[in-house]
């Protein structure tokens, strides 16, 4: 592939509901721009973006992939996201590095949930957009639908500037909106002039008064003309929905058929009139030798630095990370420096990727992407820069990842191999976390829900070859005192020679500070114990608050107070008293009201107005406590609310089944509190057994 200047580059993200159309459209304009010479099928697993073993078994994206496509002297970076919820990460590490995005809208299921996080996300990253309908071949699909629908949701601002020709249920043709002429397909990628069918004009004239009226409001020359009844000329309209399409102030709505490559064509075209070159958008960091903002801003004449969006780990082929070049020209032989790691990168190759498929290039040009293999010391969210210019960019947010289960390792010995694994996996995969919890003796992965962790350990057996078993998570209980108790114990043991003698008078009570495990204090009075045993009664305590008496978790809040015992010259040791210890600190918390905290998280969840009496219905059933509302933007409300850790297990999918994905939560560990009598026995029996 040859080498383009920054000005004929077009970095394009899709987005849109999961099993819209986005890999399908990926692969038409692939085929259509003459990049490959036959339309692989989603169905059969040999599309060029999913070339993932996992992605082509369950049939969607799993991973944002990068395909590059040529098309009027121009290259578009084509960003292929998957919709799915649970790999948001892979989204947003995609819109990161995109100028402009195409929100994929399937013609039959019209506008759902995916093609409104579409559009937040656009709003968010303040990016240039166009819609694009697809399925329009199939019969139930309805255009002017999409477009009521769209146009309900977001106003004037959306602007169909083509309108489907239907012959039986079939797409045969289209009309240009802007050219105000009719054209049918003859072929793949070829059409010809047409007569506009009568049943089409009155939805055109709809159509070409929205965007007529568009196009005058870019200034009060057009407007005048407009008002006066004049025609803009082709040239006009397209100039003018470039400036607005950049400004957002217009979203224009194409339709077209993946599976007969129609329409897309001129999907391609409008891509590289209406969307931005990179030099148009702005980008800056700070120069971390100087201290001073750095203006990228996509020059290739200033000092060389590029973003690395995202990180690709493959058994076979080795790692890549992609870079968007923000300023200068990166060359293959260019030794470039990692502030972040603080560590000197020999670039070696750089490729353009098409899916998997590597080809090396010789340079890159300032908006560009494209990938790095084999960089030791870079991971995603690193900035490489000249080590005399050292700049940094502002990282990415990623969403964060809430839904855990703890994992466990099928075959013995497999530990060192999984881990390893993991690593490589979220190297790769910014949502996803793997956590030792050492108190419970287990360790926990954290995904986006329940479908990404199952596919990771899906991917652990195909690429790894090392299997883990998913299980419920035990939760952080702690065990404490509420009443007051005086215990005394004495330990004696004759066996030959040297006994054991340590005897102890204990108080135990709450010690009101639930931070820390215990408080020990001592008032014997003349020597009963010895000062020198003092030690080994408090490592008596120590051991003993590690694992509780009523269900063996942790003890906190409780206080010891040593007050007299007794010892023998000859037979007492560190040894006996700390046992005698341990034995009075089980018989004194036992005696001593104990009782079962459970770890409370404080969750937002934030909902669409209609949902919120369910989502409150379905917390307070899972023992929650909803401490109150807040009305936000866009018709949603947070509901905060208090909730038992035990409560949280699954709830990522019934939120999203309950508010057809539409509601979102966070959560962070607040406190403990006392269990319910239920919960406590429930979980001094399964301890029970377990033992």
């Amino acid at each position: 592939m040859k080498v383009y200047r920054t000005d004929e580059i077009r970095n394009v993200v899709l987005l849109g509901h999961g099993g819209c159309g986005k890999t399908s459209l990926v692969e038409a304009m692939a085929y259509v721009s003459g990049a490959v010479n036959r339309m692989g099928k989603v169905a059969d697993g040999n599309t060029i973006s999913d070339f993932d073993k996992e992605e082509q078994k369950r049939g969607f994206s799993i991973s944002t992939s990068l395909v590059p496509i040529e098309w009027e002297k121009a290259k578009i970076n084509i960003l292929d996201t998957p919709g799915y919820f649970d790999f948001v990460g892979e989204v947003e590490e995609a819109v990161s590095a995109a100028d402009a995005a195409v929100v994929v809208v399937s013609g039959k299921a019209g506008v759902e949930v995916g093609t409104e996080k579409a559009w937040e996300l656009c709003d968010k990253y303040n990016l240039p957009r166009m819609v694009y309908v697809t399925e329009m071949d199939v019969d139930d699909a309805s255009f002017r639908e999409v477009v009521q629908q769209l146009t309900d949701r977001y106003g004037k601002k959306i602007a169909p500037h083509f309108q489907p020709i239907r012959e039986n249920e079939k797409l045969v043709g289209y009309v240009n909106v802007i050219k105000n002429s009719g054209r049918k397909y003859t072929g793949i990628g070829q059409r010809e002039e047409c007569e506009i069918p009568e049943y089409c004009k009155p939805n055109l004239e709809i159509y070409r008064e929205k965007l007529l009226e568009a196009v005058a409001e870019i200034s009060e020359e057009y407007m005048e003309r407009y008002f006066a009844g004049e025609e803009f000329s082709v040239e006009e309209i397209r100039a003018a929905m470039r400036t607005e399409v950049m400004e957002g102030s217009i979203v224009p709505v194409a339709m077209g058929s993946n599976i007969q490559a129609q329409g897309v064509a001129n999907l391609l075209s409008d891509i590289v009139r209406f969307f931005p070159s990179p030099d148009c958008r702005e980008c800056a960091g700070i120069n971390r030798t100087t201290n001073e903002i750095f203006e990228a801003d996509y020059d290739f004449a200033v000092a060389k630095s590029a973003y690395v969006f995202k990180t690709m780990v493959d058994p076979f082929i080795g790692k890549y990370s992609f870079v968007k070049v923000c300023s200068g020209v990166i060359k293959g032989e260019d030794t470039l420096y990692n502030p972040t790691s603080e560590a000197e990168e020999k670039l070696g190759k750089i490729y353009t990727m098409s899916g998997n498929k590597p080809t090396e290039v010789s340079e890159m040009f300032a908006g560009d992407i494209g990938a790095i293999a084999k960089l030791a010391n870079t991971k995603t969210g690193d900035t490489l820069s000249t080590k005399a210019n050292q700049v940094l960019y502002g990282k990415t947010e990623y969403s964060k990842p809430y839904t855990y289960m703890k994992y466990a390792c099928k075959n013995k010995g497999d530990e060192d191999k999984v881990s390893q694994a993991l690593q490589k996996m979220m190297a790769e995969d910014v949502t996803l976390k793997a956590v030792n919890d050492s108190e419970n003796r287990q360790t926990l992965i954290y995904g986006m829900g329940d479908q990404h962790l199952e596919i990771t350990a899906s991917k652990l057996a195909a690429r790894y070859k090392c299997e883990i078993q998913l299980e419920t998570p035990k939760v952080a209980f702690r065990e404490t005192i509420k009443k007051n108790s005086d215990v005394d114990t004495k330990y004696k043991k004759q066996s030959g020679g040297h006994g054991q003698y340590g005897h102890v008078k204990m108080r135990f009570e709450p010690s009101g500070d639930m931070e820390t495990p215990y408080v020990f204090e001592e008032c014997v009075v003349g020597g009963a114990v010895p000062k020198n045993y003092f030690p080994a009664v408090e490592k008596g305590l120590q051991e003993s608050v590690l694992k509780g008496p009523l269900a063996g978790y942790p003890v906190v809040g409780v206080k010891a107070t040593l007050y007299d015992g007794s010892y023998h010259p000859v037979d007492s040791s560190e040894m006996a008293f700390k046992t005698a210890t341990i034995q009075a600190f089980k018989k004194g918390f036992m005696e001593a009201g104990p009782v079962l905290l459970e770890p409370i998280a404080s969750v937002k969840v934030t909902v669409p107005d209609d949902y919120t009496g369910d989502v409150m219905g379905d917390l307070n059933k899972r023992r929650g406590r909803v401490l109150g509302m807040t009305p936000v933007n866009g018709g949603y409300q947070i509901i905060e609310a208090d909730v038992p850790m035990t409560g949280m297990f699954g709830y990522c999918t019934t939120l999203r089944s309950m508010t057809g994905g539409r509601g979102t939560y966070e959560y962070e560990f607040a406190r403990y509190e006392q269990a319910p009598s239920d919960v406590q026995e429930a979980e001094i029996a399964k301890r029970a057994a377990e033992e």
